[in-house]
């Protein structure tokens, strides 16, 4: 079968079922409004939601093939040592959740364009599988979707010609940019292009994810650039994929917008009851490390342990600004003798004890882990 490469659609999207559509983004703009009061209303938002950013990070890394858990993200983090199998999935996972921070920092300052996509597929590839594939440039090249190994003659999927991208990727920028839409449906129609254009040899489809929250940050929808949808779109993958392919194949932009819409709806409750349990987890823990502890660091180690809910005892030193070790070797006793913390691993030798809040980490990972 002789395949050509996709013809970009024109934006704006148009004959759409309005009647229909209309009432579904409105309520997934009313469930992002209830998800954002939260947000505005946590003391540091990327303190007590690290967890969650961290999640979103695995999970939009497993969309593409990963087998990396939160487990054991949470677990290098600590410094306990990467099993050889697993060392280049973490390292994915850790530059997208290096490249969602050098986002959120960027967008502080200026606005979302091509030149900054560019600059966060650059730290997203760095180091990693895909860091021969030209990272921080859109593709000159042909590209194709489909199973490992597989020709263009039968591939899935076959992105634009790259001699039509640039002048497609200027068009998706313009439409981005214009804050006349209704921003629930600019961000539907923004992702999709982005995944149809293909622009990048390697990592779309974790940039495309990671622009949902930077353009409802950018509208003004979030106070912060923290919604992640990877949970919905992972558990929903084979739909996900399919609802994209029927846009190319028989212009079925409805269908798309209807499941991107709704994976919205469901995801902002889902965040929001996450949210929710982090932030009376906080308020409930605050007083208790405040009165076993009798100490200044209380707060700053409470801080710590929501950044890391695993840690080693010299990471959690110096997140909490103790510079005396045996400061914070005494301060880590009281809480667990308290029962707020548990040892994860005893200290041996050289490699200090590893601590965890057991609690924070089965809120994030939505079951009981430890």
């Amino acid at each position: 079968m002789n395949q050509l490469p996709t013809v970009p659609p024109s934006l704006p999207i148009t004959q759409l079922d309005w009647q229909k559509l209309m009432p579904m983004i409105s309520r997934a703009n009313a469930a992002l409004g209830r998800y954002d009061g939260l947000l505005r209303s946590l003391p540091n938002p990327a303190v007590l939601l690290s967890p969650i950013t961290t999640n979103e990070a695995v999970l939009s890394s497993r969309i593409e093939g990963t087998q990396a858990t939160l487990e054991e993200v949470i677990q290098q983090d600590a410094g306990i040592e990467t099993p050889p199998e697993r060392y280049q999935d973490l390292e994915e996972v850790r530059n997208y959740r290096d490249a969602l921070f050098l986002a959120e920092q960027t967008l502080e300052h200026r606005r979302l364009s091509l030149s900054v996509i560019k600059e966060i597929h650059q730290r997203l590839l760095q180091g990693v599988r895909g860091r021969d594939k030209t990272p921080g440039q859109f593709r000159i090249d042909q590209n194709w979707i489909g199973r490992p190994g597989c020709t263009m003659e039968n591939a899935r999927f076959i992105p634009p010609n790259p001699i039509v991208l640039p002048q497609a990727l200027e068009a998706w920028e313009q439409y981005f940019s214009n804050t006349e839409e209704d921003p629930v449906l600019q961000i539907t129609v923004v992702h999709a292009q982005f995944e149809i254009l293909h622009p990048f040899k390697d990592g779309n489809g974790r940039i495309g994810r990671m622009l949902i929250p930077l353009l409802l940050f950018q509208r003004g929808l979030l106070s912060r650039p923290m919604f992640y949808l990877s949970e919905y779109l992972e558990a929903h993958r084979e739909r996900y994929y399919d609802q994209l392919l029927l846009i190319t194949q028989t212009g079925d932009w409805q269908g798309w917008i209807e499941f991107f819409t709704q994976a919205v709806i469901t995801q902002a409750d889902t965040n929001l009851e996450k949210a929710q349990h982090i932030l009376a987890l906080y308020n409930q823990l605050k007083p208790q490390f405040i009165d076993a502890t009798r100490s200044q660091f209380a707060v700053p180690a409470l801080d710590a342990f929501f950044k890391r809910p695993l840690i080693n005892s010299t990471d959690f030193a110096t997140f909490s600004g103790i510079d005396n070790r045996v400061t914070a070797n005494g301060l880590l006793k009281k809480l667990v003798d308290q029962q707020l913390i548990q040892i994860f691993r005893a200290g041996s030798g050289r490699s200090p004890s590893i601590y965890m809040l057991s609690k924070l980490l089965n809120i994030a990972e939505g079951r009981k882990v430890f």
